[in-house]
């Protein structure tokens, strides 16, 4: 029986396919890179609650300290795009209702609040001192934030790599293998929300209210295989 060449080394490769697969061995590492640097934006959450015994007079009394409140922020050049309003919500207010007493209607309470973003971190003391002067009794936080994360992301990137790399180098020298070429690379948790290292940043002296930016920092985590040897 005359059996072809070609055919001979297609069913070769065939049943070696398997077997060289299987001789592929693998290591893989995570790596994690974090970069640090100083927030150029803050978020203020502020606002005015105001208590009446009517509805409409709640209503008014917040509407006037509102118009304060913006008045504030214009008056500090703070654009209109940069402020938005989050939550406003009219409440009756009761009190009673223990030991079967029916709750007996007091009053109405209005919260009007609003979000504002500084692109200029350092007029952040003053604009909470205009924004209390103003009437807003609210201040419902301060967050901070890179305008542009990425050329931090880029560097956190590199060190997770570099990273991983030295994990996998430490570990193979130690099993008596080397690395071969990678395999695949896989990220995850990339640019996580910038968090505050509190590692106080005073901010310029004339703000009206001592603040402390602090640095913000930016991580990726990655996962890579490469092949041992």
């Amino acid at each position: 029986m005359k059996i072809a060449l070609p055919a001979l080394l297609a069913a070769g490769l065939l049943l070696a396919g398997p077997a060289l697969a299987a001789e592929l061995r693998t290591i893989a590492m995570p790596g994690h890179g974090e970069v640090k640097g100083a927030p150029d934006q803050v978020q203020i959450t502020a606002g005015v609650m105001t208590s009446a015994p009517t509805a409409a007079q709640a209503l008014s009394a917040n509407t006037a300290r509102m118009k304060g409140v913006f008045g504030a922020l214009e008056k500090m050049g703070v654009p209109a795009r940069n402020i938005q309003t989050t939550n406003f919500a009219v409440s009756p207010q009761y009190t009673g209702g223990n030991n079967n007493e029916r709750p007996r209607l007091t009053g109405y309470q209005v919260n009007n609040n609003v979000s504002v973003r500084l692109d200029d971190v350092s007029k952040l003391g003053a604009a909470l001192d205009a924004l209390v002067t103003a009437g807003a009794n609210q201040m419902n936080g301060i967050n901070w934030s890179i305008r542009d994360p990425q050329p931090l992301l880029a560097k956190a990137r590199a060190e997770a790599i570099a990273d991983a790399k030295l994990r996998a180098e430490t570990y193979a020298r130690a099993a008596g293998v080397t690395l071969g070429p990678i395999q695949s690379i896989n990220e995850g948790g990339a640019a996580e929300p910038p968090r505050p290292m509190y590692r106080a940043m005073a901010m310029q002296a004339d703000s009206s209210v001592p603040m402390a930016a602090g640095e913000e920092s930016v991580a990726a985590d990655v996962s890579v295989v490469w092949e041992i040897r």
